[in-house]
């Protein structure tokens, strides 16, 4: 029984590190708490964080790179008359001065399109996010359950 419960203590400490992850800084851009959920290769995953322009100027995230997919969008989930729709934002996201965005499931997020490998619980995709000022912040986005989960939310439904 005691490592029964030992096993399960590792296995939610290993889920919610997400929660405890780094934040990273530059220039005026701050970005928090990222994380990703466990998906099988060659499907298509998730990105979550808080981003935060402590600038005095506006930016714009652009682009995000990664190694571990094919390609990543940035997309907006919304619900209008009870049906869900996801946007790509094409010309990325503006961010003014003092402004904070969350992507979390069922909002904003990133897709992480065809996954070059499959992503577990306890693994990082490392990822460098693109800003229209020319900065580029490199994360590092840890697999696991984040601080803003949604249970049985799964991107990889939507078949990008």
């Amino acid at each position: 029984m005691r490592r029964l419960l030992i096993a399960a203590a590792t296995l939610a400490l290993t889920l919610t590190g997400a929660a405890e992850a780094a934040t990273y800084r530059l220039r005026g851009i701050e970005v928090t708490q990222p994380w990703s959920r466990p998906a099988a290769a060659g499907t298509n995953g998730a990105g979550f964080f808080t981003v935060v322009n402590k600038g005095r100027a506006a930016d714009t995230l652009t682009a995000v790179e990664t190694t571990t997919a094919r390609k990543v969008e940035i997309h907006k989930t919304s619900m209008t008359n009870g049906v869900m729709s996801m946007q790509r934002l094409d010309a990325g996201l503006a961010l003014k001065p003092g402004e904070s965005v969350t992507f979390a499931p069922g909002g904003y997020h990133l897709m992480l399109i065809g996954l070059s490998k499959a992503t577990k619980a306890g693994d990082v995709i490392p990822a460098t996010l693109v800003f229209a000022s020319g900065a580029r912040l490199k994360v590092e986005f840890p697999v696991g359950a984040g601080p803003n989960a949604m249970p049985g939310m799964d991107m990889d439904h939507m078949k990008h």
